[in-house]
């Protein structure tokens, strides 16, 4: 596992030769050893079509490759950052959530409509999280960002998860998604302003929930 947490706020991520890094532009605080940052114009590993997608919904997240022999410190704007470590699966998060993530995880693009149908497209609009999202799948780790830390919530066919869409992190696993309107929800329970609206996810994995309702 190549990111160590320094603490809420930072990571220390080990590079070594051969291997390759990807991280959000302007993430990097400090290094140690020979290490290369390059812009890359392709997104990761997601190719040029992961590309065209982002930019056609408007959401591209400049990437830099990192790459060499030493360790870097990453953090962005002094938000917290956690640490997920995939197995196999895939992760779905927001683009400009990714402070960092391992090379051998490839990276692609989901329209939200495929999940959820109109209701994908319509959490877009309503929540200012975008029609397009971003995956990472395969064995690796990932640093995401969140205010006020992050805490994982799991989500089983027995008992599916409600969350504020604004609180919304990132989810793994097997998991379908619903935005559905709940009159009155959001004045009682949460702290959003204006229709209120709560994101269902239900099927088998887990979703990450930041302890807030700002964005990033």
């Amino acid at each position: 596992m190549p990111f160590r947490e320094i603490n809420s706020k930072m990571v220390e991520a080990t590079v070594l030769p051969g291997q390759r890094l990807f991280s959000q532009r302007g993430a990097m605080l400090a290094y140690k050893g020979e290490v290369s940052f390059t812009p890359n114009i392709q997104g990761g590993q997601g190719g040029i079509m992961s590309m065209i997608g982002r930019r056609v919904a408007n959401e591209a997240t400049p990437l830099m490759s990192v790459e060499g022999n030493g360790t870097v410190m990453f953090g962005h704007g002094g938000h917290h950052v956690h640490v997920i470590n995939l197995t196999g699966g895939t992760l779905y998060v927001e683009a400009d959530r990714l402070l960092a993530f391992e090379g051998t995880l490839q990276q692609g693009t989901m329209f939200m409509g495929s999940q959820g149908g109109v209701m994908g497209m319509v959490r877009g609009q309503v929540t200012g999280q975008g029609l397009f999202t971003t995956t990472l799948k395969g064995h690796g780790s990932v640093a995401v960002m969140a205010h006020g830390g992050v805490f994982e919530i799991p989500i089983t066919p027995q008992r599916p998860v409600h969350v504020d869409p604004q609180a919304y992190v990132a989810h793994h696993g097997d998991v379908r998604n619903k935005l559905s309107a709940a009159l009155g929800w959001r004045d009682m329970v949460g702290r959003g302003s204006g229709e209120a609206f709560q994101l269902e996810l239900s099927g088998n994995g887990a979703v990450y929930v930041q302890a807030s309702e700002e964005k990033l």
